[in-house]
């Protein structure tokens, strides 16, 4: 799909370049210094334990969750949760809010600006691999990259392309399994993030902003620009926290019962591996959280078809990031690009069988 972009050549007066270049600054330090404390530092240090020990160091975090529905088991759920994704989640909220605030608008498109959707996605995969999010975590930056403007393929991409495409889960998988997982997870999750671009550039009838109206003026001074960034990262808090404490509790209260995918694989044909690949896309787990719960079940004997499947619904989707970006992306689209994760899950089964 090709797709004409025009943006604007106003010239900037120097304080106003000045300003962009200092907002863009600070963005960079709060994401660069966020990502070492949250990601790449503790990756780093679980690589190395990895390539000693071979070893996953740790449980599902459906454990902490009861295997009949409770509110205590949903607490506890949350609890083990937050505690896992916190570090990440605060880095997701002060880069969101960031993006929206400091980040002059048409800087941000000239980088996610293509001529085809195809473009588009591999611009939003290529910068989603550095930040290594999982898709709850992720759910804010995108969010804050559509409100800036950024097109919606792009934004698509960058939002599935961090849970599916992190190079430290990628890593983590090539220690603790075999190649076919990993080229089943790069191989089906790269088609996923670009399809899932082009579907969603197809449903919007622009795929970046058009005229220069239509983008929000940057701010013109260091308070106004300050006062925006205040304001976006209170109203992340404010409504998005709350909004995804509560459904990590709702799932929360179902998982222990819904992710006995030993008992959905006992179950043959397409039909159970739909299933699969529904709950998986619904339940919520950290970065790295389908690691343990496929090597269990490839342990107790799961067919691989099941374990495919869970390499791509289990970490690209849950219900809370669902319903966290589909406000801005429109229940409509989030659900067609949930519809096609779940059918690349399918494909993931089929692949990974074939490879085994």
């Amino acid at each position: 799909m090709s797709t004409t972009t025009t943006l604007s050549t106003a010239p900037q007066t120097p304080r106003h370049r000045a300003l962009g270049w200092a907002g863009l600054a600070l963005t960079l330090a709060i994401l660069v210094a966020g990502l070492l404390w949250a990601k790449w530092i503790p990756y780093d240090l679980k690589a190395r334990t990895l390539a000693e020990t071979g070893v996953w160091d740790g449980k599902a975090v459906f454990g902490a969750a009861e295997t009949v529905p409770s509110w205590q088991g949903a607490w506890a759920f949350t609890v083990v949760y937050a505690k896992a994704v916190w570090k990440a989640a605060l880095v997701a909220l002060l880069v969101a809010a960031a993006l929206e605030s400091l980040v002059p608008r048409r800087w941000l498109l000239r980088v996610l600006s293509r001529r085809t959707s195809w473009g588009q996605g591999i611009s939003g995969a290529l910068l989603a691999l550095p930040s290594m999010m999982c898709t709850c975590c992720t759910a804010p930056v995108a969010i804050g990259l559509r409100r800036s403007g950024a097109p919606a393929g792009a934004t698509m991409a960058y939002w599935l392309a961090n849970p599916l495409l992190n190079p430290a889960v990628l890593m983590f998988l090539g220690l603790t399994m075999s190649w076919p997982f990993v080229t089943t997870r790069v191989a089906v999750g790269v088609l996923v993030v670009l399809i899932a671009a082009v579907l969603v550039s197809r449903r919007f009838s622009t795929v970046t902003v058009q005229t220069p109206e239509a983008l929000p003026a940057d701010p013109q001074s260091w308070g106004q620009m300050l006062g925006r960034f205040v304001k976006a990262l209170g109203r992340y808090l404010v409504v998005l926290v709350p909004e995804y404490l509560l459904l990590v509790l709702l799932v929360g209260f179902f998982a222990g019962w819904l992710s006995d995918f030993a008992a959905l694989s006992q179950h043959a044909g397409v039909f159970s591996l739909l299933l699969v690949g529904v709950v998986g896309a619904a339940l919520v787990i950290p970065t790295g959280g389908e690691i343990p719960v496929v090597l269990a079940l490839t342990a107790a004997g799961a067919s691989c078809g099941v374990a495919g499947a869970l390499l791509i619904t289990l970490p690209a989707l849950s219900v809370p990031s669902i319903v966290m970006v589909a406000r801005d992306f429109g229940v409509r689209t989030t659900l067609l690009v949930t519809g096609w994760v779940v059918l690349g899950g399918l494909l993931a089964a089929g692949l990974l069988v074939a490879l085994v």
